[in-house]
């Protein structure tokens, strides 16, 4: 992993890849700058780079300006190839070998939204867990069968980070700032962004689901949106379904097709993530939190959460406190 602690700044190449738009590159430029400014120092320098060395259009009359062409002479300490769909390259093959000859010397890969086609089609992904975008989940599974897809906002290891894009973008960038440096520094900078809450890559993605491309799933939206209205007094997994106007076992399918998990295993995952927000960012008693969050008792409540993440609610208030001290 990178140390972001030297005098030096952390250099990034920021491959970009038509189609792009502003709200998937802005985050990632206005994270690093925001860096800088905030702290002082210029923690990050970073540029631009496109297949073909020219600006990449954003859409709507708006272009990302390049700095240079992407190659296998880049060198940079953190790579972040991003984009938003695939279009066919001239010269494709070549920018696959030096996406591959780049992340050989780069101690840190990362690919966000369509980025991460790009990084397995260059085999820089196999073994590794990948967050991938619901829109291209289908197809990228298909295609890479040697990636673990991952349903997560964002999936972050030693050498390679991925990231679903979109809102989540953000999250992802600021998460790799508190790596790089310190979990403060990611908070100040989601404070000038206006972000109340830093998600953690433990979130899966808000999904508006699909059976084929361009049709909707209403059903399968309509059990996540009671779910999501109903946190402090779950319902059972046979009212959702009657609200929902299917069946339990459809229901079920639903799920276990598209989220890779059974209805009440799902929610119980909600309401354990909000409950985690809850311990980190407010005052309430872990017994408030239990019961805002839908369990019956606080011994209930504190075994699910050791089952899920590996410490009690009371352990995780401690570290959170402990990690921000000061």
């Amino acid at each position: 992993m990178l140390d972001g602690a030297g005098p030096q700044p952390l250099r990034v190449a920021i491959a970009a890849i038509a189609p792009c738009s502003m709200s998937g590159a802005g985050p990632v430029i206005d994270t690093l700058r925001l860096a800088n400014e905030i702290d002082g120092n210029a923690l990050y320098a970073w540029q631009v780079l496109s297949p073909d060395g020219r600006d990449v259009a954003l859409g709507g009359g708006a272009w990302l300006k390049a700095q240079a062409a992407f190659g296998a002479d880049t060198e940079c300490d953190w790579l972040i190839v991003l984009g938003e769909g695939f279009q066919a390259l001239g010269g494709q093959r070549a920018f696959l070998q030096a996406l591959a000859r780049v992340a050989a010397a780069t101690p840190l890969v990362s690919g966000i939204h369509h980025g991460v086609w790009w990084l397995a089609s260059a085999g820089l992904l196999d073994g590794h867990r990948v967050a991938v975008n619901w829109d291209i989940a289908q197809q990228f599974t298909e295609q890479f069968e040697h990636c673990i897809v991952s349903q997560q906002i964002f999936e972050t290891g030693r050498d390679r980070a991925t990231c679903c894009g979109g809102q989540a973008t953000a999250d992802f960038m600021l998460n790799m700032i508190a790596r790089h440096h310190s979990r403060e520094l990611a908070e100040r900078i989601a404070d000038a962004l206006g972000m109340p809450v830093l998600r953690s890559g433990d979130e899966r993605q808000r999904i508006p689901y699909v059976t084929a491309p361009g049709e909707r799933h209403p059903r399968l939206n309509d059990a996540l949106q009671l779910m999501e209205a109903n946190i402090e007094e779950p319902l059972a997994t046979d009212e959702i379904a009657a609200l929902s106007g299917i069946s339990r076992r459809q229901l079920e399918r639903l799920f276990k097709q598209y989220l890779g998990a059974m209805p009440a295993k799902y929610y119980l995952n909600l309401r354990l993530i909000k409950a985690r927000t809850q311990l980190q960012r407010s005052s309430q008693s872990v017994v408030q939190i239990s019961l805002a969050c839908g369990f019956a008792s606080a011994a209930h409540f504190s075994n699910a959460y050791r089952e899920k993440f590996g410490v009690t609610p009371r352990e995780e208030r401690r570290n959170w406190i402990e990690r921000n001290a000061g």
